[in-house]
């Protein structure tokens, strides 16, 4: 089965997604404490979308804190999705969302029923990077985790790039204080919303996870060491997105200089940045990140994942440490947490930068690829070789390239939490072999980056609908619903775990014991064992990928 960049996600058919196409429309009514909002049941599950979890942070409130939101009267109408952060075109992958707007902060609910029934809340933090990416993407929809599960699952969108971003405490003053952390501290909003209301769409604010994939999985390793966040959720979930360091403030204090002289403003001058339009500001963020989305893959310098260059500021404030260096944050020791990847990461990046000849390479070429990346690329050939005796050059070129997300990421982060000796880790590989192949290529693209969202959020088949995702091996469903019922377990109860599937034991520095997740899933003792040691001693490769 080939695939295009194209029929990835745009071909699934909007109708399916369309109000009622599951059933029928019951337009259930809730209250909050702004107002009453007008949700909607599809197969079952009441859906709220769009609803504001605090107030507009335009115009005077731009790089600020937002308000509360504001009171309405009447009955606010949540049947369609709220607007996506601004963001270059075709970052978001939702139906029927209405264009990017500076005044972005909404949420979206999935819920069996709004009967103050004191259920599980699953708290999902979308990605694509720092930048990109919505609430709305139908490949997270959380309507199967709600209606098979019994959870309650909640979906934020967020001030993304240069306006969630931007570090203005040493221009502007006392009044933007944590302004490099806006994104952060909308999502934060988004926790204390869940706390004050979640009990009336039938959740228990008591009992939620935070999780998220890729940049959600950054944000939620900022989430984990943020002392605002630590009130509002009780154990964590990272997924392909180790978010170990974050943006120091020399650092973000120059690229606040260079934003400023890009756009010809003195820095006495900066309240000029409130009246200047968000498409221009969109145009300097996009000038000075460039097309590179994926830096240093792995090493104490990176986080592990593809980031852009507006992301979260280690500030003193807002984010006081980086989360996960030198070690695990202590206000979360008592915060159990689950952290993985995907085994071919890399994968993805080649896929989306139609980049053929990653899956086609000879040793010749594997070589000319890992020689301006590795001086030592030999030693890291012999040692791929040794650990994979079966790998093709495509195969090693792929595991080296994912390497960030393994050992210097997400083993990391089991690691320094392990070290805490307070409460459990779990770590887990996905291994789903994905068969879709690109035209052209040889290699099929395997647990890529990204593949475990329809996984853990059991939509395979709407991945499937158009869209070639998830592949069509029916080993697929049972993948799913393992992945899916370990996550809303760990939800539920602070183990994950899975009926037919094995136990899944806690990450411990002596026998490294990790989750390979796939249709029939499996306990290994340290996988990869040789390959985590040789990156163990590595500082960190630099790989420019593009979108």
């Amino acid at each position: 089965m080939d695939v295009s960049r194209r029929t990835l996600i745009g071909s699934i058919p909007s109708a399916m997604f369309a109000a009622g196409a599951w059933g029928s429309v019951l337009d259930p009514v809730t209250t909050t404490e702004a107002g009453s909002v007008r949700g909607m049941v599809v197969g079952g599950v009441q859906i709220y979308r769009g609803v504001p979890y605090a107030g507009s942070v335009s115009g005077a409130n731009r790089f600020r804190r937002a308000p509360a939101a504001e009171a309405w009267a009447g009955v606010f109408d949540a049947r369609l999705p709220g607007a996506p952060s601004i963001q270059s075109p075709g970052g978001t992958f939702g139906l029927h969302e209405p264009a990017p707007s500076e005044d972005c902060l909404n949420l979206t609910i999935w819920t069996p029923a709004n009967d103050r029934k004191r259920r599980p809340v699953m708290f999902y933090n979308h990605g694509g990077g720092f930048s990109s990416g919505s609430s709305a993407s139908v490949l997270q929809d959380g309507a199967n985790l709600a209606r098979l599960y019994d959870v309650v699952v909640v979906a934020t969108n967020h001030r993304l790039g240069l306006l969630g971003y931007l570090y203005l405490d040493e221009v502007a003053g006392a009044d933007y204080s944590g302004s490099g952390n806006c994104g952060l501290s909308d999502i934060v909003q988004g926790l204390h919303w869940v706390s004050r209301n979640i009990a009336k769409f039938g959740g228990d604010p008591a009992n939620v996870m935070i999780f998220g994939e890729s940049g959600g999985g950054a944000k939620t390793s900022c989430l984990y060491a943020m002392p605002s966040a630590s009130p509002y959720f009780t154990k964590a979930s990272i997924e392909s997105g180790p978010g170990i360091r974050m943006t120091d403030r020399d650092a973000a204090a120059e690229l606040t200089n260079r934003v400023l002289r890009t756009l010809g403003i003195a820095r006495r001058d900066w309240r000029r940045l409130l009246e200047v339009p968000t498409a221009k500001l969109l145009k300097v963020q996009i000038e000075l990140s460039g097309n590179v989305t994926a830096r240093a893959l792995g090493g104490p310098q990176s986080s592990g994942l593809p980031l852009l260059v507006f992301s979260p500021v280690v500030d003193s404030k807002v984010l006081p440490v980086h989360p996960f260096d030198p070690v695990a944050p202590s206000i979360s020791r008592e915060k159990p947490l689950m952290v993985g990847y995907n085994r071919d990461e890399a994968a993805f990046f080649g896929f989306v930068s139609s980049d053929v000849s990653m899956f086609n390479v000879d040793m010749a070429g594997l070589r000319e690829r890992l020689k301006p990346l590795f001086p030592d690329y030999e030693q890291i050939i012999t040692v791929y070789m040794r650990s994979r005796p079966s790998a093709s050059p495509a195969d090693i070129l792929i595991a080296v390239l994912s390497a960030g997300f393994a050992g210097n990421g997400s083993i990391a982060i089991a690691e320094r939490k392990a070290e805490q000796h307070g409460q459990p880790v779990y770590a887990y590989v996905f291994d789903y072999p994905l068969e879709v192949t690109m035209p052209g290529a040889r290699r099929p693209l395997g647990p890529m980056h990204a593949l475990d969202i329809p996984f853990k959020f059991d939509n395979v088949d709407v991945a499937m609908r158009g869209s070639v995702l998830a592949g069509a091996r029916p080993e697929r469903h049972a993948a799913s619903r393992a992945m899916s019922e370990m996550w809303s377990t760990f939800a539920r109860t602070g183990v994950p775990g899975a009926a037919g599937q094995p136990r899944w034991p806690r990450y411990t520095l002596d026998r490294r014991e990790t989750m390979m997740i796939d249709a029939e899933c499996r306990v290994v003792t340290d996988p990869f064992e040789e390959e985590r040691t040789f990156w163990a001693t590595r500082s960190p490769c630099r790989v420019s990928v593009t979108p």
